[in-house]
């Protein structure tokens, strides 16, 4: 996740006053995605198993940000 413009190969959601951009064709491959705030920052959740990859995360879609 990182701060970034809109280009016109990406699609925009505002959820709650927060304007969020990604990429259509990463989306496709990754939905459903789920963003949500914890006390230390966000957490990423999404359709792409990343197994072991994310060292101690390895739940399918699921992975530490």
């Amino acid at each position: 996740m990182a701060l970034d413009e809109p280009v016109n190969t990406d699609s925009e959601f505002d959820v709650d006053g927060y304007k969020f951009i990604v990429n259509t064709e990463f989306l496709e491959k990754a939905k459903p995605i789920k963003v949500d705030f914890h006390m230390y920052g966000f957490k990423l959740d999404c359709g792409i198993d990343f197994g072991a990859g994310c060292g101690s995360c390895g739940t399918k879609g699921s992975c530490c940000a």
